[in-house]
């Protein structure tokens, strides 16, 4: 049996630990794995892991990938685990051919490009993995990789991320939305045969956030929801609660706030919680009344009101705060108060009512007076996601939000957008009603 030891060095713990959503995929035993994430969310990685379990176990593995630089990423995380058994001279290396063999024997890696059942045609093995399978014709599994499972009753591991405009020019499939549909049958199986795994970029918490915010900076909110978040629902477009939010005009470079800024008065909007706590900080024009939401807030669990007021204070950068607006105006007067004997004042919102404060939103997303910049990528991001509950008779929009709790930004832009005073609504009624600041 070889023994080695497994050295990553990307996207794990330092000691080597998987995050929970590569564990999921690296663990399971089910022979049909299919996984959609987003990017950098430490697929290839955990992928290489996986196979070099596979490996170790004494079998063959087969890793195929419809591109060169998909192929040598994972190489690279393969060869640089085995260093130790193949300067030893325990195992062969074949860098040409991208294998890795234990001599005399048929246990062994191999990683090769393939993008179609010609390409994937002539070899074998225990453990099949198509990375990037979003962008390979239907036929490299059906015609040719399951069948090479049978001899073994092999297992396969399917990874993609749903397909954007940009990625579906370079596919070589007839059905671009093939492994999405391969992902809902997954789901809906109930012989045991197959799991589903999701997960986003933001799952890998050994991913840094400066990293995915230059990501996603140039990104669409479409391309975002799809490379980043791995959501590739069949929505429309007046599902989504938001969808008047212009990204065009809207969504802009932090380089391009206005030379000006500085003086433009501060306003933050927070919503509380133990394990989510959040809050944006918006700088209003004062001669045209826009809002710049310049930053969010997301620390996760763990930080005491005490750290979290030094933060904010961090974000004024030594100018004065306008007005900070958070929370249930009933229930959470208590944690108001824990943050103003910590010497932020943070005041009960004006409207009780979600729906109120949504639809004042909505009305300045419509004038295009809520701007965005691209370092509050999770807020885009809530923004992007955030839909109606739909009627599962006919898919008819219900006045209720879909998973209303898990969007702790957009309740923290409600709460202080909701605040500024509405101006008369134009009688005109090619108008949209609009507010003021």
């Amino acid at each position: 049996m070889v023994t080695y030891k497994v050295h990553v060095r990307s996207f794990t713990a330092p000691d080597g630990r998987l995050h929970e959503k590569q564990k999921e995929f690296v663990e399971s035993t089910k022979k049909r794995i299919i996984v959609k994430a987003g990017r950098r969310g430490g697929k290839t990685v955990g992928l290489a892991i996986k196979a070099l379990r596979a490996f170790k176990a004494g079998k063959r593995v087969l890793y195929a990938a419809p591109t060169i630089n998909q192929v040598e990423a994972f190489w690279f995380e393969i060869c640089r685990a085995l260093q130790e058994p193949i300067d030893a001279g325990v195992l062969k290396k074949n860098e040409s051919e991208h294998s890795i063999e234990l001599p005399g024997t048929k246990q062994a890696i191999k990683a090769k490009t393939a993008w179609n059942a010609d390409s994937l045609r002539g070899d074998y093995a225990d453990l099949l993995i198509l990375d990037e399978f979003q962008m390979m014709a239907e036929n490299a599994w059906n015609d040719v990789g399951q069948p090479m499972l049978l001899d073994n009753n092999g297992d396969a591991v399917f990874l993609f991320t749903p397909p954007s405009l940009l990625s579906t020019g370079v596919s070589k499939a007839n059905d671009p939305r093939h492994a999405s549909k391969l992902f809902k049958l997954a789901q809906a199986d109930t012989t045991g045969l197959w799991e589903a795994i999701h997960f986003t970029s933001h799952d890998n918490p050994f991913l840094p956030q400066e990293a995915l915010g230059i990501i996603a900076a140039g990104m669409s909110l479409d391309s975002y929801r799809r490379e980043i978040m791995a959501e590739d629902d069949d929505i429309e477009q007046k599902w989504l609660v938001y969808y008047m939010f212009n990204e065009q005009i809207c969504k802009r470079s932090l380089s391009a706030l206005p030379p000006n800024f500085k003086t433009f008065p501060i306003y933050s909007g927070h919503d509380f919680g133990e394990a989510n706590p959040a809050a944006v900080f918006i700088a209003r024009d004062p001669a045209n009344g826009d809002l710049h939401v310049f930053k969010e807030y997301f620390p996760g669990p763990g930080v005491s009101p005490y750290q979290h007021v030094n933060a904010w204070k961090e974000i004024l950068d030594k100018r004065t705060m306008a007005k900070s607006i958070g929370g249930n105006v009933t229930t959470e007067e208590d944690s108001r108060r824990l943050y103003r004997e910590h010497g932020w004042n943070i005041q009960p919102p004006a409207w009780t009512r979600v729906k109120e404060r949504v639809e004042r939103v909505r009305a300045q997303m419509e004038r295009n007076r809520i701007i965005i910049y691209d370092n509050c990528v999770r807020l885009l991001s809530e923004i992007a996601n955030c839909m109606w509950k739909l009627s599962p008779i006919d898919n008819s929009i219900l006045d209720e939000i879909k998973d209303e709790k898990n969007f702790h930004l957009l309740s923290a832009l409600g709460y202080i957008v909701s605040d500024f005073t509405p101006e008369t609504v134009s009688n005109s009624p090619s108008k949209v009603p609009h507010y003021t600041l």
